[in-house]
């Protein structure tokens, strides 16, 4: 007997921010298995008696292994329920969704995939800028900031990420970055390049601060804080208003 899992992405904290049709798929789930930053009020819109189950992985914190996960949500879908795996953010970007789509594949297991608002698109939105500008910002590229051991991952194409043209973000950035800052300069990325740390996006503990990539790079080396967050860089992260209330 086989259930059915939809991965639904829960957007970067608001519950707001939840599409209509992951609102309706955790309303009718039976068993929820989310991510650590996909909890508190976004499971308030859960079904009454569903099983929720935390499999959340968070950088320098025990954490369950990816297969794991993926094991415990065969299981769980294997008993004939509707099951909903709970992303935060956009479950494609940087959130280990093929790893149990596979999973799934190989026992045989039906599934669909909501797509959700991405990090970057709500810390753009937080500070009342674009990602992209026709002329001066027409690429715009995610990268993570580390590898599986937690390090600067040694295969970055450098020469694009030091594009001027471009609008970078970096997910999972905050430790390797005064490395990954060193490297950028290297490749010819001028050192005051307009930069902005965006901590707990659309959340209570929303913090956004505009920098650059030297002085920020400088600012995490002396440490860092345990909330989540994103690192952009580019001309269009130059500031240009207040953050909207």
């Amino acid at each position: 007997m086989s259930g059915f899992v939809s991965f639904v992405s829960s957007g970067p904290g608001d519950p707001e921010l939840l599409t209509l049709k992951a609102v309706d798929r955790l309303g009718r789930a039976d068993a929820v298995l989310y991510d650590d930053l996909s909890s508190g009020a976004i499971l308030d819109h859960a079904r009454e008696g569903a099983d929720l189950v935390g499999v959340g992985k968070r950088a320098g914190r025990p954490s369950p292994r990816q297969d794991h996960v993926s094991r415990l949500l065969v299981d769980y879908a294997r008993t004939g329920q509707r099951i909903v795996r709970l992303k935060s953010g956009d479950s494609g970007v940087f959130g280990r969704l093929e790893e149990e789509i596979v999973a799934l594949i190989d026992a045989g297991i039906p599934f669909e995939v909501i797509p959700g608002v991405t990090s970057a698109s709500a810390a753009a939105a937080a500070v009342g800028i674009p990602l992209t500008r026709r002329l001066t910002a027409r690429r715009l590229q995610f990268v993570t900031g580390h590898d599986v051991a937690g390090k600067l991952p040694e295969d970055l194409n450098m020469a694009a990420l030091a594009d001027p043209q471009a609008t970078t973000v970096v997910y999972m950035g905050k430790r390797t970055f005064p490395a990954f800052a060193s490297a950028l300069q290297q490749a010819g990325l001028p050192s005051d390049t307009p930069a902005m740390l965006a901590e707990g996006v659309s959340t209570d503990a929303e913090r956004i601060t505009a920098s650059t990539v030297a002085t920020l790079a400088a600012a995490l080396e002396e440490g860092i804080s345990t909330a989540p967050a994103l690192i952009f860089y580019g001309a269009l992260m130059a500031p240009t208003q207040e953050s909207p209330a």
